[in-house]
């Protein structure tokens, strides 16, 4: 424990350098071939701040510190031992809703101890107020969405009869509670009704949003968690978090906001649209019984060992069945057979941005053979086979043709104009939009039903026993 006089200075310069890291963190995050020395930046700058935070005059006390630094240590390391890469995006979300929690109970803490005293510091009772509503908004929302990426709560929206008008309402309501806290700050009740309010609102704000778009949900609930991050840095005065907290909350908005346009659609549907649930996908849903081709994994493999050019497009199915690697074993054979083979990445695949980048760089595909949509678009044309690993809605064409579909619009990959189409799917029920997708009936598609992991590894041994 140093002085104030000497620990001031320090952690001027430590918290200027975190901030430094913070900021060439999200530069290298912007670059597959630069994200490892991004997030390096990010672990730097973090543990600086951490390092530096204990040198802080005011801790008289470490005990509580290390004690929640190892339970927190431990509730980590359990996380990231029990949840595979493969559902990152439920990994994610709980550590959102850690995060918001520790916000929120950060402003609670506060305002307790401040027992009322706010006469001339209103701005500090606002900052708490906004930390605890967003924080507590976060932990239930993530929650809620980690129920919805796990299962357990479901994909479909849930709805009822006036959900928007009630969740407008508990929003204005929350600020008139904090209108009331400001004008009159030794009264409680404002400050602890407008923490019950964001628990209420995080539930009833996630809930009727469908499992397609979590993407952007996730992304919108990091922007909440950064922007709490940063009112918590206005309440307690400190720079550090208030530079990471609107980096972050800035970043999560921006790339809500462009997720959003990749689906075509508005940022108000995504949030209030309860997307899935429509005529026309309801309509959609009856298309089952259309006839299809199913093949052989041997049928698969005659037609991937005959093809010069192919295309992967992973999706969702293949973070399920944690098939990134098989995928990759599947194309290095291919390429060493004189194959071209490139992997086409949609900015909406899986569950999470960068969902499918992360696991096929886990599987040690190199970067160079990733596409986005728009560089890649035009090759499906020329392309002798294209392999869809669990993708559904980014390659349905009903998107690009049908204006009743409630994907119209969206931007998809031109996959049904390659030579020959194989899609790996475990079964013919339809994905977390509740779409039906046209791609599947077509004649030049091929439905290989099963497990993704399964399908690939006997494409893999009947290509090698063909030989």
């Amino acid at each position: 424990m140093i002085g104030e006089a000497l620990a001031r200075p320090i952690l001027g310069v430590a918290y200027l350098l975190a901030s430094l890291f913070f900021i060439l963190c999200l530069r290298g995050l912007s670059s597959p071939e630069q994200a490892r020395r991004g997030i390096l930046f990010g672990e730097l700058g973090m543990l600086l701040a951490v390092v530096a935070t204990l040198l802080h005059w005011q801790i008289l006390d470490y005990t509580w510190i290390f004690a929640g630094l190892i339970i927190g240590g431990a509730i980590g390391t359990a996380i990231s031992l029990t949840i595979p890469m493969a559902r990152m995006p439920e990994r994610i979300a709980l550590s959102h809703a850690f995060g918001g929690l520790a916000s929120a109970l950060v402003g609670v803490s506060e305002y307790y101890d401040s027992a009322g005293r706010f006469d001339g510091e209103r701005f500090r009772l606002g900052a708490l107020g906004i930390e605890s509503f967003l924080g507590f908004l976060t932990f239930t929302g993530s929650l809620v969405a980690f129920g919805k990426l796990q299962g357990l709560l479901g994909g479909a929206p849930i709805t009822f009869k006036g959900q928007n008008k009630v969740n407008l309402l508990l929003f204005l309501g929350a600020l008139a509670l904090l209108a009331t806290a400001l004008v009159i700050p030794s009264l409680a009740l404002p400050f602890y009704g407008l923490a019950v309010i964001g628990l209420l609102l995080g539930v009833l704000a996630v809930i009727p949003i469908g499992g397609a778009d979590m993407p952007v949900v996730i992304s919108l609930l990091n922007s909440y968690a950064g922007l709490a991050a940063c009112a918590t840095g206005f309440a307690l005065d400190s720079k550090i978090l208030i530079i990471c907290g609107a980096l972050d909350g800035a970043s999560g908005l921006m790339l809500s906001l462009l997720m959003s346009r990749a689906m075509n659609r508005s940022f108000s549907n995504v949030l209030f649209g309860a997307f899935g649930t429509e005529p026309g996908a309801a309509a959609a849903t009856t298309g089952t019984a259309l006839p299809y081709n199913e093949a052989t994994v041997e049928d698969a493999a005659a037609v991937l060992a005959a093809a010069q050019s192919v295309i992967v497009v992973p999706g969702y199915g293949m973070a399920v069945s944690q098939a990134q690697h098989a995928v990759r074993d599947l194309a290095s054979l291919l390429e060493a057979r004189g194959a071209d083979v490139k992997y086409a990445i949609h900015p909406v695949a899986g569950r999470m941005p960068g969902h499918m980048n992360v696991l096929l760089a886990e599987a040690n595909v190199s970067y160079d053979r990733l596409f986005d949509l728009e560089a890649i678009n035009d090759d499906f044309a020329r392309a002798d086979a294209v392999l869809v690993v669990g993708a559904n809605d980014v390659v349905n064409p009903a998107a690009k043709k049908d204006p009743k579909s409630p994907i119209y619009g969206m931007q998809v990959f031109n996959v049904e104009q390659a030579r020959s189409v194989l899609v790996l799917k475990r079964s013919m029920s339809h994905g977390f939009s509740g779409v039906e997708n046209e791609l599947f009936f077509l004649p030049n598609t091929m439905m290989v039903l099963g497990d993704a992991k399964k399908t690939l590894l006997g494409l893999i041994a009947a290509i090698k026993g063909a030989e």
